[in-house]
């Protein structure tokens, strides 16, 4: 399929070689980037085995700078706490009713928290849940005991990440309409994020390359080095 003469335009702004993060995100905000507020996303391809358990990255992280939307959150919880729930953000919020509600195929929701004693009674939405990502869980701040205080951060865009099969975490770290500097926060704090959750049996290079872009732009690869030192 031929590029677009936006395409064209975009492609020429891309640097040769990595680059330091602030110049890449400078290099974003050049972008012709059409009508609507696009995301910005970042990308790291890491040099991790996820077939290996001990290796898997995985976990969530609230940006300082937020992301630039509200997420739609449930919280499965004992009935005395489903209006804490529902106070600090959660659409909906209850225990076998949500279950079963779930179960007959409502999924209008990014997010879903759960009390550590409600994975018992919300265990046989696994098959369902799980495939689509939604499945609470201990690793990535979904089951807690503190559920109001979960919803609160998720329901403000707290990010999840995950390695993929083929090593590479992905985060959006805010919207093109953030001012650079707004942006090079974000992304700061999400490399240190995934820098400190490396790994122990990983050996040798962990971090192998990080690319930076919008909804609809091309990316603009980081160098390492340059980003840790930001």
């Amino acid at each position: 399929m031929a590029m677009t003469k936006t395409q064209k335009e975009n492609i020429k702004l891309v640097p040769a070689e990595a680059v330091e993060a602030n110049e890449a995100i400078s290099t974003l905000k050049k972008f012709k980037t059409g009508k609507f507020d696009q995301t910005v996303e970042v990308c790291m391809h890491l040099g991790v085995d996820v077939k290996h358990a001990d290796q898997m990255v995985r976990g969530a992280v609230s940006l300082p700078k937020g992301i630039g939307k509200s997420k739609n959150v449930i919280a499965f919880c004992k009935p005395e706490h489903v209006q804490a729930a529902l106070d600090a953000g959660a659409i909906k919020a209850g225990g076998k009713d949500l279950a079963d509600e779930i179960t007959r195929g409502w999924f209008d929701f990014d997010v879903a928290i759960a009390s550590p004693e409600m994975m018992r009674e919300i265990s046989s939405l696994g098959r369902v849940l799980g495939p689509k990502g939604l499945m609470p869980s201990p690793k990535n701040g979904t089951v807690t005991p503190k559920v109001a205080n979960a919803v609160g951060e998720f329901a403000a865009g707290k990010v999840e990440y995950r390695a993929d099969k083929g090593g590479n975490v992905h985060g959006v770290i805010g919207k093109m309409s953030f001012s650079e500097g707004d942006l090079l926060e974000n992304f700061n704090f999400f490399l240190d994020t995934i820098v400190k959750a490396r790994p122990s049996a990983v050996k040798g290079e962990y971090v192998k390359r990080i690319t930076v872009s919008g909804t609809m732009t091309p990316g603009v690869q980081i160098a390492f080095t340059a980003a840790e030192a930001e």
